[in-house]
């Protein structure tokens, strides 16, 4: 494990700056910026930006000095690059353009929902998430209701960062927090009230993603939520990263043993997938890939 720093070149802010990496981890990443005082503000999704006047101090606590092209090269074997397309900054004006599409005419209740998703303490469940809810929608179900869309953008809108304690709010805290907040502003944008109960319905079945036989719209919105667990493995690797960085103030023993339960959890819906669609497109790396990590952790 190390963590590696560039040459200075990139000009903000009346100098040039460098970018700080880990080859393997963003928690080690965050150690070694907390201990040289390297403010949390400096994260940028998968690097600290700190400024020429640092550097050399920087190389002289351990970070690995190399040049751009090589440090690009490091990130990208690391599995820890958040791609330009999945970047929270690079996503307002994409999603903005989406919302305009599924509720014409309240831009201002669309620009609310993507500043919640792009919320500082945010590491997974963040735009680049959102987006990624959303295509697979699209991938499995071409147009979907527009219920099962309005739930995609807010599912996740309501989102707490675990305390020091490793403590957030109580389980499915948030997705009922999430469910009432729709059911609140699409009241106040003018859609019906049984529309806007169906949308706080289906917030709600993410909680424990366990949709009815007969719920279509609930397996398209379950299926959606759950596509990143079929990514190829160097993207189940960058989530893993995210996830670990969202609880980053749970010890790693406690860490360990909870994400294992839901790990476990996971792998004993039947189904876990529910769509057909879905089940062809992710359910077998899926599987490959939550009994890599439960085996990665030790259970």
């Amino acid at each position: 494990m190390a963590v590696f720093i560039d040459t200075p070149l990139w000009p903000a802010h009346g100098t040039v700056f460098a970018h700080l990496v880990s080859d393997t981890s963003l928690a080690e990443l965050h150690a070694f910026a907390a201990a040289a005082g390297v403010p949390e503000r400096a994260f940028d999704e998968d690097h600290y930006d700190v400024p020429e006047r640092r550097h050399a101090e920087l190389v002289a606590r351990g970070a690995r000095p190399v040049d751009a092209g090589t440090l690009v090269r490091v990130l990208l074997a690391s599995g820890l690059r958040v791609p330009a397309r999945e970047r929270s900054k690079s996503l307002v004006v994409p999603l903005r353009d989406r919302w305009d599409t599924v509720l014409p005419g309240r831009p201002e209740l669309g620009a609310e929902l993507v500043e919640r998703w792009g919320e500082p303490h945010r590491r997974y469940h963040t735009r680049a998430h959102l987006m990624a809810v959303l295509t697979a929608l699209e991938q499995i179900a071409g147009q979907a209701p527009r219920a099962v869309v309005l739930a995609a953008w807010f599912h996740d809108a309501v989102y707490r960062v675990p305390t020091a304690g490793g403590r957030g709010g109580p389980p499915g805290q948030d997705e009922e927090d999430s469910a009432q907040l729709a059911e609140a502003r699409l009241s106040e944008a003018g859609l019906g009230s049984a529309e806007a109960a169906e949308v706080g319905r289906l917030v709600r079945l993410t909680a424990a993603h366990a949709p009815g036989a007969h719920d279509g719209d609930g397996q398209l919105l379950s299926d959606a939520d759950l596509s990143v667990l079929g990514r190829e493995a160097r993207g189940y690797h960058r989530y893993t990263a995210q996830v670990r960085d969202e609880y980053r103030h749970v010890p790693d023993d406690a860490y360990r043993e909870g994400r294992s339960a839901v790990l476990g959890r996971l792998l004993a819906l039947d189904p876990l997938f529910h769509t057909e669609a879905a089940r062809g497109l992710w359910l077998a790396r899926a599987h490959e890939n939550l009994a890599a990590e439960l085996a990665r952790l030790g259970h």
